[in-house]
C-alpha cells in the first residue's frame, strides 16, 4: 500500500504517508468485515474450524494497529487453530506486537495450501453472492421500468 511503500514513518514523507493510510482503513473498513465474515462461512466447505474462526475474530480482530489488518488474518488463524503475528524486525529493530489466535499446534507447510483454499473459497463465495445481489437489482429495476 502507499503509506508503507512511500515514508509512512519518514520525517519527509509522514503527511503523505498518514493521509494515504487513513484512506486505506477508510476505504477499507466494510470490505475487511465482510472478508472476515466469508471466511468464517466457507470454512465447513474446506473443511476448516468455523467456530474457531469465529471464535478468534471476535475476540482478535481489534489486535493490531490498522482497524482492518486483523479481521481476516484472525478469522484465518482461528480457523487454521494457529497463532499469527507477534514480534517482527523492521531494518533490523525488534518491534513487539500482539499475536493474533491461539497456538492449539505448530505451523506446518500445509497450512499455506489450508489458507490459500480458504481465501479462495470465501472470493468464490464472495463472487456469488454479489453476483446474485447485482442479478436482483438488475432484475428489480427492469421491473420497475
Amino acid at each position: 500500500t502507499l503509506d508503507s511503500m512511500v515514508g509512512y514513518k519518514n520525517e519527509r514523507y509522514i503527511d503523505f504517508g498518514c493521509a494515504s493510510a487513513r484512506l486505506d482503513d477508510a476505504v477499507n473498513w466494510i470490505p475487511s468485515r465482510l472478508s472476515a465474515l466469508l471466511m468464517i462461512a466457507v470454512c465447513p466447505i474446506v473443511g476448516l474450524d468455523a467456530r474457531g474462526a469465529a471464535r478468534i475474530w471476535r475476540r482478535d480482530r481489534r489486535r493490531h494497529a490498522s482497524p482492518n489488518s486483523a479481521q481476516t488474518e484472525s478469522a484465518c488463524a482461528g480457523a487454521l487453530g494457529l497463532r499469527l503475528a507477534g514480534p517482527a524486525v523492521y531494518f533490523g529493530k525488534l518491534v513487539e506486537k500482539p499475536t493474533i489466535g491461539d497456538a492449539s499446534r505448530e505451523i506446518e507447510w500445509g497450512d499455506i495450501a489450508r489458507a490459500t483454499r480458504l481465501m479462495l473459497a470465501a472470493s468464490v463465495c464472495a463472487l456469488v453472492v454479489f453476483g446474485a445481489a447485482r442479478a436482483a437489482v438488475v432484475l428489480a429495476v427492469g421491473a420497475m421500468a
